[in-house]
């Protein structure tokens, strides 16, 4: 399943600050509908994503009905994204 979308990074306070980019509403719920063939274990999702030129493997998280997108520095510092960006993502569901 492949995915484009745009969204608004956000950061979650913790221990240490995480940013994650929220999967919008529409493809949340087409991503739900093959959650069970995708997670392998608690509800997370695995992914491939590009945001630019950067190509990362990661696991969506699931959240109030929605996935989060986690953006490590590795991601976010070759692009300069902080929270508050938009940013554009083309997303692989890893089935």
């Amino acid at each position: 399943m492949q995915l484009a979308f745009t969204g608004r990074v956000i950061e979650w306070r913790g221990p240490a600050p995480y940013y994650f980019l929220p999967v919008p509403d529409e493809e949340s719920a087409d991503i739900r509908e093959v959650a069970a063939m995708a997670t392998y274990g608690w509800g997370v999702i695995p992914v491939e994503a590009r945001i630019g030129e950067v190509v990362f493997e990661t696991s969506l998280f699931p959240k109030d009905g929605r996935y989060l997108l986690p953006l490590k520095n590795a991601v976010r510092k070759p692009q300069g994204l902080s929270a508050g960006d938009d940013v554009t993502v083309r997303m692989t569901v890893r089935l």
